[in-house]
């Protein structure tokens, strides 16, 4: 087999572990899985770190969920679409939870970790991208730009997934999509007089100018 095959397979056979185990699997689990000598990891990685690196890289791709988060019909509402982006957010990050707090803490390490930790932030910048131009036609109907909102809802549902007080489960994309778009408050009156919340705007920090 040629080493990128022998890669490729030991890629294949380390994610589903490392959802399992996360940081604590071992290369022997790893050879066992792949069908392979333990030594032969060592043959196409330097060491484990560099297999789990290259492993949570490809686990991580957003490449699916771009191509899932393209395809949503852009003839829906503002909030069909966004609902559909938030639960498509929601399910990478439930299905992920594991991988991304063992990226989390490969990114703390010293050493050429820090590959991890930019590809984690480039993940996320392409996350935004694309729902921020899925929301980018309907622009004139927030108090916010599209790319303030696509980050506040990769927030809400990664506070959902990963926060203390989140609830997976409960908590679905509509009922995220509602929070972001209609806050909390009860709007009172009618149709014709209809309560309007103001929004307080804040001063820009220094050197950032507020989208």
């Amino acid at each position: 087999m040629a080493p990128e095959d022998r890669r490729a397979a030991l890629i294949s056979a380390t994610v589903p572990l490392l959802h399992e185990h996360g940081l604590d699997v071992s290369t022997r689990q790893i050879a066992s899985a792949a069908g392979v000598a333990e030594g032969t990891i060592f043959g196409v990685f330097k060491d484990k770190n560099s297999l789990v690196v290259a492993a949570l890289a490809h686990a991580l791709d957003p490449q699916p969920t771009l191509a899932a988060l393209a395809a949503i019909d852009p003839a829906m509402d503002l909030r069909s679409r966004l609902t559909a982006a938030a639960d498509l957010i929601h399910q990478r990050f439930a299905a992920n939870a594991r991988l991304m707090s063992a990226a989390r803490t490969l990114a703390l390490c010293t050493g050429n970790q820090h590959v991890i930790a930019l590809r984690m932030a480039q993940s996320r910048e392409r996350l935004q991208a694309a729902i921020t131009e899925l929301i980018e036609p309907d622009a004139a109907a927030l108090r916010r730009s599209p790319g303030t909102t696509a980050r506040l809802l990769l927030m809400f549902a990664g506070a959902n997934t990963y926060g203390p007080f989140g609830d997976p489960e409960g908590f679905n994309g509509a009922e995220i999509v509602s929070l972001l778009l209609d806050g909390l408050l009860v709007v009172t009156g009618n149709h014709d007089n209809p309560l309007v919340i103001p929004f307080i705007t804040r001063a820009p920090r220094a050197g950032r100018r507020d989208e």
